[in-house]
């Protein structure tokens, strides 16, 4: 068993960032970046809005030199899963390797609650690390569509985020999936730019605020196909049209663009017995931008009036950053700076006790 002051759980830019200021404060933090590390921005190719790059940036270029970066201030980067956790009393702790009867494909694919149960097998071993505090930044992961093609051209004409890619799409053919306010959003984003926008959306009323329905049906720029699904993306080098079903008619339509705008999934599986979540299975801090959020402020606001360490969780000595966190904004650059916040707040909270 080995122990650690502060365990970093995710990469991405919110993980590597807050590996990096802590190891700079000398907290010597272990960063748990999984298998496959890096998050989301590893299946981007060009990023234009992350400031200091004037030219845009390879995304899975700026992990990895946000991931050296942090190795260079001593942040030990284990490359292995955090399979379960104990947060109840302090140390924390924290297992990375499954039991023998417990094989990864059947752990990967369960069900919340079948997770749940398979953790408690978990932690009937011996943890491999023990840790005086933890910053939980394992993400969020798009709902996708499903369908062929998407995965195939992802990045070459599929997105899933309008407000990173929309300036790639000047004078092209677009179309957004879904009906809420992301969809909405990502809509607005691409009107800037592109030459159409169309918005697919399986049923025949939208879901979003009545406000942002009224913005974008309202721009002469998009149209709306109602009772519509996406069957297939299509092209060769990249996206060039969709199969879509309309009101049980199938057809095929030119495209350079498709945005799935259907929501995202946090990963917070392995914490749902141990640490608030909100109704959508996001980490609870005192400045989640929801109600639950409020509450956890309320009752961390200081003689002085203000809100001690803004970014832990329910638990004491928990802090959240990034996607798993943000039900709003999803970009790179706020999840490094959350990722800053929770480091400096890990330290200051360290250092008091």
């Amino acid at each position: 068993m080995t122990h650690t002051k502060l365990a970093i759980i995710g990469s991405g830019p919110s993980g590597y960032t807050a590996a990096i200021y802590a190891a700079r404060a000398m907290l010597q933090p272990v960063l748990f970046a999984g298998i496959q590390s890096g998050g989301q921005l590893m299946n981007t190719t060009d990023i234009e809005n992350y400031p200091g790059f004037k030219d845009g940036v390879d995304g899975p270029q700026l992990m990895l030199t946000m991931r050296e970066q942090a190795q260079r201030f001593g942040s030990d980067i284990q490359d292995k899963y955090v399979v379960a956790v104990d947060f109840s009393q302090r140390p924390f702790k924290l297992w990375t390797t499954l039991p023998s009867s417990i094989p990864f494909d059947v752990y990967e694919k369960a069900k919340p609650a079948e997770r749940v149960e398979l953790m408690k097998t978990i932690r009937t071993q011996e943890p491999e690390w023990t840790a005086d505090s933890a910053i939980i930044s394992t993400g969020a992961t798009s709902i996708m569509l499903g369908v062929p093609g998407e995965d195939l051209f992802w990045g070459r004409g599929v997105s899933t985020c309008a407000v990173c890619d929309a300036a790639f799409y000047k004078e092209k053919n677009t179309y957004v999936i879904g009906g809420g306010d992301s969809a909405m959003e990502d809509t607005l984003a691409l009107i800037k730019f592109a030459k159409s926008v169309t918005i697919l959306h399986r049923r025949d009323a939208f879901r979003a605020s009545k406000i942002m329905q009224d913005r974008v049906l309202k721009h002469p720029k998009v149209k709306v196909k109602w009772n519509t699904v996406v069957e297939e993306v299509l092209g060769s080098q990249q996206v060039e049209k969709i199969r879509i079903k309309e009101n049980g008619v199938v057809s095929e339509v030119p495209a350079d663009g498709v945005f799935i705008a259907i929501g995202h999934t946090p990963q917070t599986s392995i914490f749902q017995d141990q640490i608030q979540l909100d109704e959508h299975g996001y980490l609870v801090t005192r400045q989640s931008a929801s109600k639950v959020g409020l509450e956890l402020a309320e009752k961390a606001i200081n003689d002085k009036g203000l809100l001690d360490f803004p970014s832990m969780t329910s638990v004491e000595g928990v802090f959240g950053a990034g996607d798993v966190v943000d039900v709003r904004y999803k970009q790179a650059v706020t999840a490094a700076g959350q990722g800053c916040a929770a480091a400096l707040d890990a330290e200051r909270w360290l250092e008091a006790r």
